[in-house]
């Protein structure tokens, strides 16, 4: 039986990196990927709290095939923190493609957490950067904000959504998976990798309608 839950003043909404370069037409698209902004647009107005997160590198990032001549998108290196997905250049800093969507509609939305800025390290997590010990400094914003309870929602589940529950888990921030609200990209078996740690940490994987407005 799926969990049902009715938001509180103590939860969040976060909202995955809903950019141009993710969705169909982008550099870096997840299949299906704007077909969760109607969704979301909904479910946001469930909660009091909610916050956007937005991948945001430097021309030349660590990360990019174009990086490293002879490499390809989507081949695996090793870089100083351990294994880097190397991919197509995008959401590059002050690019259409870096932009959030227009048609997301959430006007109450606290905060915009740019993430992945620093040229030599990426950052799938909105908590922490791919070595996951430098912080971005969600963590610390959410704690003083009182926000104990983060529901997840946007792009792509099986790298952004998944590594930052992996860190909500880990730093004991209640974490929830809206998964009709997320699309997953599919490489090399991440996707399921990604539901097989999900069960394994035992975060709830719910749909928009199993969560309803607090009174």
């Amino acid at each position: 039986m799926t969990d049902k839950f009715q938001t509180t003043d103590s939860d969040v909404l976060i909202v995955v990196d809903l950019q141009y370069d993710f969705c169909p037409g982008g550099r870096l698209a997840v299949p299906r990927g704007d077909e969760v902004i109607g969704p979301i647009n909904l479910l946001a107005r469930r909660f009091k709290h909610v916050l956007l997160t937005q991948d945001w590198h430097p021309p030349g990032h660590l990360s990019f095939a174009s990086s490293h001549p002879g490499r390809q998108p989507y081949e695996t290196i090793t870089v100083s923190y351990g294994p880097q997905v190397l991919w197509p250049d995008h959401c590059v800093q002050g690019t259409r493609g870096a932009e959030l969507r227009d048609e997301l509609d959430i006007p109450h939305a606290e905060l915009i957490l740019r993430k992945g800025y620093h040229r030599d390290i990426d950052s799938y997590s909105v908590f922490f950067e791919n070595d996951r010990t430098t912080p971005t400094g969600l963590a610390g914003y959410l704690r003083e904000r009182g926000l104990s309870r983060a529901f997840f929602a946007g792009l792509a589940l099986d790298f952004c959504v998944r590594y930052s529950v992996e860190d909500a888990h880990r730093i004991s921030l209640d974490a929830v998976i809206v998964e009709d609200a997320c699309r997953g990209i599919g490489v090399d078996g991440s996707l399921e990798s990604t539901r097989e740690i999900i069960s394994q940490l035992g975060i709830p994987l719910v749909t928009t309608e199993d969560i309803s407005a607090g009174t």
